[in-house]
This record gives structure tokens, sequence and C-alpha cells, in this order.
């Protein structure tokens, strides 16, 4: 396929694309970075601004892409920008492209204002305010073939390609098991208009995609 990475260069991003470059994808990563991420045959690299209008993000995409992943994120500095109305604007553009795939990176617990007092979440409300408006508009203002993927906390480990999924607790996960699962749903026909919290467990990804 042809995927468009938004966020390329951030931790999970950078997982991901190397395994979709794996798996023999065509791969273009956006960055603000001048330099170029990966060096493989199969990537090119978009700067894109999220920041900036929505015409001005549509009229970069290219026409022929099958999916757009979006794992972009400010890191905290920018929420309302970048994780709100910059994620809002490429659901928009996206649409307006004719793609109908689109792959979201969220946040455990997301849609579920219920489990916001919990430890680890209550710190970040800002954050989880705009990731759960950006995610209710991809599922109810848009007519994409979305799949929403909420992991808990990313740690920097080695992946263990085990992972349970909705068990009602955020857990924790390696970069590199979120990164295999964002890539495992991209054929996943059954994860289609599917919202899922996941953390590492001893389900293997495959299997756990497949009970979605």
């Amino acid at each position: 396929m042809k995927i468009l990475v938004i966020g390329a260069s951030g931790r999970v991003g950078t997982e991901l694309v190397k395994q979709l470059l794996a798996d023999d994808h065509q791969v273009i990563g956006t960055t603000r970075q001048a330099k170029t991420l990966f060096d493989n045959d199969n990537y090119s690299q978009l700067d894109l601004d999220l920041t900036t209008e929505k015409d001005t993000i549509q009229s970069q995409i290219n026409n022929d892409i099958d999916t757009v992943y979006f794992v972009a994120g400010s890191g905290g500095k920018d929420v309302l920008e970048v994780d709100l109305h910059g994620a809002i604007k490429t659901i928009q553009a996206v649409q307006d492209k004719g793609i109908k795939r689109y792959i979201m990176l969220s946040a455990a617990f997301s849609l579920d204002t219920s489990k916001w007092d919990t430890p680890g979440i209550a710190d970040l409300k800002d954050y989880y305010i705009c990731k759960h408006y950006a995610d209710q508009w991809l599922v109810n203002n848009s007519t994409l073939d979305y799949t929403i993927v909420q992991p808990g906390a990313l740690k920097e480990r080695a992946g263990t390609g085990k992972i349970v999924i909705n068990d009602g607790d955020s857990g924790e996960n390696s970069i590199e098991d979120v990164a295999t699962t964002l890539a495992a749903v991209l054929n996943a026909s059954n994860t289609i208009k599917k919202a899922f919290n996941m953390h590492n467990g001893e389900t293997t990804i495959k299997d756990a995609i497949a009970s979605v």
C-alpha cells in the first residue's frame, strides 16, 4: 500500500514506519525535521504543519494514498493546536480527498470520561480532553473507515509481541508493541469503525486483533 504516516518522527511513529517499510509498503512520513528519517527507497518525506489551514494540509496529501495513520502529538506543548485541531483538520482533509482508511493513535479511555480520575490520567486532563474530542469527531463527524488504538502509558522497553485488549485497565505498553498493533490493524477489516484500549498482556498481537 501507499501509506501516509502523520508524525513519523515521534517515538511510536518511528517504530511504525520501520515496520511498514519491513512489510514492503510505500511510506510517506511527515515531520518538521529537515533530515530524512529513513534511508529506504520506499520512503519519502513531507514537511506537514498541523497548525496551518486545513486546505493547505489537504493540498499536500496525494490522491493515491491508501491509508493514513495519525500518530502525531505535541508532547503536551500545544495540545489544542496539534492533538485536537490538527488531528481534526487531517480527518477533514483525508475525507475531502476521498481516502477512506484512517488509523488514529489515541490514549487509553479517551472516549470513557468515567475513567479520567484514575492515576496517570488525572494529571493529563488537558491532553485527554483534546484526544476525547478528536476521537469523537472521527467517530461521529466523518465517514472514514477508522480504527482508534488507545494504549496506556508508553514505555521505552523491548516489545513482547503480546497485549490484552479492553480489559478495563489502562496498563503499560512497550512502544514497539504499540507500533506492531498499529501495523496489524492495517489489514484487519474487523477493526474498522472500532476503538479499543490496549496494554501489554499474554495474548499475541495477531490473536488480540482478531478478537476486536
